[in-house]
């Protein structure tokens, strides 16, 4: 395995610290205030080509293998995490499908603009009734001469209010079920019978926006079935087992800026007439907090690699992420014991990351479920 980094990778890793660390740290408050993510930072991240990170470089992206982009992932992560979320979300699962499995003509069509920023992906899975269950979706696709007619709502739809493409999974032949039965479909918000519901209250990401997505007989033309009618569930996995990957740098990242803060915070903090850096019990917390980042970030980079290499990563895909974000849930748990009382008050951001954090084992599949995926993996691998 070669993790080496180029040179172009490392400055455009220093860059995007800088930006993170200099711009978007300023307005971590506002955004907790405002429930908004300033235009001028997004505006920003549009020029250094955040938003094609995951496109080739043929329809204007950065064209960056999944090692470089969980490199630069990781410096996003050390930023308010609704700044990452509207980033990664786009990044990954809003755009990866359309790069691996639509055709030609909506490549063309869509990805240059989804490059640039200028339209922004999501990924409509998710259903009241189909949450860790995905195969109990009721949203449904008929085919109507040239167009196909879909019907149902979709739910906790991350940057959906924003959006301007959606990567949406549909029944297309209930009958045959997973096997067979259902279908991704690239549709723009503009299509009718398209409208956004019910935008979600959270306990943290505020200014990275969910929604319901409502389909009333939205007509979708019949070039924009991405990839095969009836593969859309495998595409699906397929999509997301690559997207956990992505979730785990960003995870990471947001350990090393826990463990920087509590590092510095601990050696300025006084108590008993000396920093609380030298006791040993804020010592062994900042040493688990840094061992259980460097551990995320290896199986990070590992899995990356596989992924890179064309080996299939269906297991080692939930792996990162259910141990990343179990990591990074760790690491601000204890960040907040370092700061102490301080580490509870909203004008420090380690209460941000300690809400924000949550989230992370509960989107883009609960890590119960990828304990089930990891588990059928190995049963299948060793099967008697």
């Amino acid at each position: 395995m070669d993790f080496s980094i180029t040179d172009e990778i490392r400055d455009m890793k220093r860059t995007i610290r800088d930006f993170v660390d200099n711009e978007v740290d300023k307005y971590a408050q506002q955004i907790e205030e405002e429930d908004q993510i300033p235009q001028h930072l997004i505006d920003q991240a549009k020029e250094m080509g955040l938003f094609g990170m995951s496109i080739p470089e043929e329809y204007g992206g950065l064209g960056l293998s999944m090692l470089d982009k969980c490199l630069l992932l990781e410096e996003l992560g050390r930023a308010n995490m609704s700044f990452t979320t509207l980033i990664g979300a786009h990044t990954g699962i809003g755009s990866t499908g359309i790069v691996e499995m639509a055709g030609e003509e909506l490549k063309k069509k869509y990805l240059p603009d989804m490059a640039s920023g200028d339209a922004l992906g999501a990924f409509a899975l998710t259903e009241p009734d189909a949450g860790s269950d995905a195969s109990s979706m009721k949203t449904n696709a008929v085919l109507k001469g040239d167009k196909w007619i879909l019907n149902g709502i979709k739910h906790f739809i991350t940057n959906a209010p924003e959006a301007k493409v959606f990567t949406v999974i549909a029944v297309t032949d209930r009958d045959k079920g997973t096997r067979g039965g259902y279908t991704a479909f690239l549709v723009e918000k503009d299509f009718p019978g398209f409208s956004i519901g019910t935008i979600e209250k959270k306990m943290g990401l505020r200014g990275s926006h969910t929604s319901e997505v409502i389909f009333e007989d939205c007509e979708v033309p019949k070039e924009n079935v991405i990839g095969e009618v009836g593969r859309g569930y495998a595409g699906a996995l397929k999509i997301l087992s690559k997207g956990r990957v992505a979730l785990g740098a960003r995870c990471v990242g947001a350990c090393d800026k826990l463990v920087e803060l509590c590092a510095r915070y601990a050696q300025q903090r006084v108590q008993f007439g000396k920093p609380i850096s030298s006791f040993q019990a804020i010592q062994w917390m900042l040493a688990e907090m840094a061992t259980d980042t460097e551990a995320a970030r290896a199986l990070t980079y590992r899995v990356a690699w596989m992924v890179d290499q064309k080996l299939p990563v269906l297991k080692e895909g939930p792996m990162v992420k259910m141990f990343a974000s179990e990591a990074l849930a760790r690491v601000a748990d204890k960040a907040v014991q370092v700061y102490g009382g301080m580490g509870y008050m909203k004008e420090f951001p380690l209460e941000r990351f300690y809400r924000d954090a949550r989230i992370t084992r509960l989107y883009e599949g609960t890590n119960e479920i990828q304990r089930m995926v990891i588990a059928g993996r190995l049963l299948k691998e060793f099967e008697i």
